[in-house]
């Protein structure tokens, strides 16, 4: 059950303070998610220590976490399109049933991504992205796949641009940001190891830090001065990293069109880079 279900079942059993607290979230759940829990606080009347101990009776550490919470819980409000086979993928399943759940899958994934992000934390990852002095993408695994090409198109930007597959130098890297620079950080769980020591690398440099995880409460939020979400259900289609890497591809195609969208000179950026590449191809 959602927590936006939760605290509508539980309406009726909370203390006075406690259920104004939930049904402005019920509400209003877009407006709870842009504020802090003293702008929560004074929208419903109540103390900025209620919210906290408010999110921490319904079980979560925090305020973030019950961002977080109602965050995902926005998130899956996405339904299939219609038509659309959306399940587990047996061994059993038709050429045409495996197909028609992986198409489901993807795309429930992107839409639910879609709606997991709101405009105005797009806003500041473009911000930070476009006044990097110097961008280092850090990821492994699929996420480092989906990094390097989202390295790709910023070269294409004239962005100076640091990704390398070698956890090693992805850390050493980190270790010579500054506050000029911006990391973002690509990690469907946020727990990979490698991936969060460079984000506290790159955060004691003084760097702007924008993690792209998963909607769970996770390490690498802690760090992050920026939060990004990829929603996938891979208990679906368990053998890869298949939706969450689609979904992180799609958040970062989407930043690129954006960049472009902002750039005064992205156009003669990319005319520029398709003619150097066009002799390879003659």
């Amino acid at each position: 059950m959602s927590i936006l279900k939760a605290l509508s079942a539980q309406l009726d059993s909370l203390t006075a303070a406690d259920r104004q607290i939930a049904q402005f979230i019920i509400d209003h759940p877009n407006e709870m998610l842009a504020m802090s829990s003293a702008a929560l606080a004074e929208a419903t009347g109540r103390s900025q220590s209620s919210v906290v101990k408010f999110s921490q009776k319904l079980g979560y550490g925090g305020y973030q976490q019950l961002k977080l919470a109602v965050n995902k819980a926005k998130a899956l409000e996405w339904q299939a399109p219609g038509g659309v086979i959306h399940g587990t993928i047996d061994a059993s399943d038709s050429y045409m049933t495996i197909l028609q759940k992986l198409i489901g899958s993807k795309l429930l994934s992107m839409r639910e991504t879609s709606a997991a992000n709101y405009e105005h934390t797009i806003d500041a990852a473009l911000e930070a992205l476009g006044n990097a002095r110097k961008i280092q993408l850090a990821g492994v695994g699929a996420s480092s796949l989906v990094a390097r090409d989202f390295s790709y198109k910023l070269l294409k930007l004239g962005r100076s641009v640091l990704m390398d597959s070698d956890s090693h130098i992805q850390i050493a890297n980190a270790s010579a940001l500054n506050g000029q620079d911006t990391l973002l950080a690509l990690s469907h769980s946020g727990r990979s190891l490698e991936t969060l020591r460079i984000a506290e690398v790159a955060k004691r440099r003084g760097a702007k830090v924008i993690s792209v995880t998963g909607l769970q409460p996770n390490p690498l939020l802690d760090v992050a001065d920026i939060h990004l979400f990829t929603v996938a259900d891979e208990e679906r289609v368990r053998s890869s990293a298949i939706t969450s890497r689609d979904a992180q591809l799609m958040l970062m195609d989407m930043l690129f069109i954006l960049l472009v969208r902002q750039q005064v000179d992205a156009h003669d950026y990319v005319h520029n880079s398709e003619s150097a590449v066009t002799v390879l191809k003659a």
